[in-house]
């Protein structure tokens, strides 16, 4: 009926994504003549679908998108489009997914290509029975020497998550779990062509890294770092763009969500800088207690994240995950009426200094964060970098280490620490930082660990005092440096 799969080339239309279109070519390759179970997930607007797609556009496979409806209409389309695909004289009925998963899998068996199934959840919520269908299936492809590329692919993180844990029927089947993220940050600046490295960092602050953005503005990109405001008032501030209500929906589109309201005053919270749980449980009024549930949700969800403060174990913060939802929560959601109105440009007036101190400032020591964590910048590969705070108990004040750079672990030796450094987007820094850094390297020599080659850092958005190049342990990075 149908030829095998050889190995798929790469469109010249898909920026990037070299890693997973690897994973995805390789794993119908397999698929030809074995049996392959792979689940792909990620937040909305990161160019699953478009990836998939075009998976199954190169390897003639088929694709199925489902969409929000009741059993018996995504049924009715899974059928028409199963039809459609295998070329049958007669339109397929299925009175189930029982029927409907054995003949998907019967059409995979007879061609050897792959399979999508995009936007599973949906699928899932109206018939909770269908993983354990597919996993049976799979139970079966494998004891009768079938072939299979079936891959499943969703945007609700903590329904994707749960596919493949705990007791869950498809734990055990994958061969391949694969996650897109958003772009990097200097992925990012390539892909909106901006080559200023401040500009970048603040489209970043904005934007991050997700692609879909890009296009719901119609490739509009700030032509210069003084056409930055302007930008912001035309586009994410402009009610008549797709960009001004996607904050809303990226929390509004995850299936935990019950109470809207309650979760996105968390992540306020969260982006006030309110970044323990006591802290955000103070901040919306609740008892600490009584909001695990909802940070677990987002954090499933990858809209929060939850990093352990370096120093002192069992200790952590809470960070946003998605930048756009930070702006709209600093800068947006206090004053939406008036946005709603069109006062974007009083709006956007009024709040520059908390996107500076508020949304650049975070944002510029995350850069950092991964800057460290992917360069052996400081001498060696990383094993741990992350933030952390020392308590100087001489000195009665605690000192905050924005970027620690740990050397892999060694059981039985002291901890080496390649660099300990300190963030500041708007500030020129100097001798106060470092002796800040200097004193933060002593009193972890006193803890036991090993920083007799610990290089302190400054990282600045806006630039270095003079003396400071001079000083032998120390290294300067600015954003040419972290974009380079």
């Amino acid at each position: 009926m149908f030829s095998g799969v050889k190995v798929l080339p790469k469109p010249d239309r898909i920026f990037a994504r070299d890693f997973e279109w690897r994973h995805l070519a390789a794993f119908v390759e397999r698929g030809a003549d074995s049996v392959q179970f792979g689940v792909v997930s990620g937040r909305r607007r990161q160019g699953k679908t478009f990836l998939l797609e075009a998976l199954t556009r190169e390897a003639n496979g088929f694709y199925f998108g489902a969409t929000q409806a009741t059993e018996a209409e995504s049924l009715n389309l899974f059928a028409a489009a199963l039809s459609g695909y295998s070329g049958t004289a007669a339109p397929m009925r299925f009175a189930d997914w029982d029927e409907a998963v054995r003949q998907l899998f019967a059409v995979a068996d007879a061609t050897g290509r792959p399979i999508v199934i995009d936007e599973f959840p949906y699928l899932s919520k109206a018939s909770p029975a269908l993983p354990s269908i597919v996993q049976r299936e799979v139970d079966r492809a494998i004891s009768e020497g079938g072939r299979l590329a079936l891959l499943l692919c969703g945007s609700a993180m903590s329904v994707m998550g749960g596919l493949l844990s705990g007791s869950a029927p498809l734990r055990g089947r994958a061969t391949l779990e694969l996650v897109v993220k958003p772009f990097d940050y200097p992925l990012a600046a390539r892909y909106w062509k901006v080559s200023d490295p401040t500009l970048a960092a603040r489209l970043h602050a904005v934007v991050g890294g997700t692609p879909a953005y890009l296009r719901f503005l119609n490739g509009d990109v700030p032509g210069a770092l003084d056409d930055f405001d302007d930008w912001v008032l035309r586009t994410v501030l402009d009610p008549g763009t797709p960009l001004f209500r996607e904050a809303r929906y990226l929390l509004e589109e995850e299936t935990d969500v019950r109470d809207a309201a309650l979760y996105h005053s968390v992540l306020a919270a969260v982006a006030a800088g309110n970044n323990t749980r006591g802290g955000i449980a103070s901040y919306i009024g609740r008892k600490a207690a009584d909001i695990g549930h909802h940070l677990n949700v987002l954090e499933d969800s990858r809209l929060l994240r939850r990093e352990p403060d370096v120093f002192r174990p069992g200790r952590s913060v809470y960070r946003v995950a998605e930048p756009l939802i930070t702006f709209y929560q600093v800068i947006m959601r206090p004053q939406w009426g008036l946005l709603e109105s069109g006062r974007a440009e009083a709006v956007w007036a009024d709040a520059a200094s908390r996107f500076r101190s508020q949304i650049m400032g975070p944002h510029f020591e995350e850069l950092c964060r991964q800057f460290a964590s992917v360069e052996p910048v400081f001498g060696g590969l990383p094993g741990e970098v992350g933030a952390g705070a020392l308590t100087d108990h001489a000195r009665r004040t605690q000192i905050q280490v924005d970027v620690a750079v740990f050397a892999p672990a060694v059981p039985g030796q002291p901890r080496k620490v390649l660099s300990l450094g300190e963030a500041k987007w708007g500030d020129v820094m100097g001798g106060r930082h470092i002796e800040r850094l200097r004193r933060a390297r002593d009193l972890l020599a006193e803890k036991g660990y090993d920083t007799r080659e610990t290089v302190l850092a400054c990282y600045s958005g806006a630039g270095f005092e003079p003396a400071l190049r001079s000083e032998g342990d120390v290294r300067t990075i600015g954003l040419a440096e972290l974009y380079a």
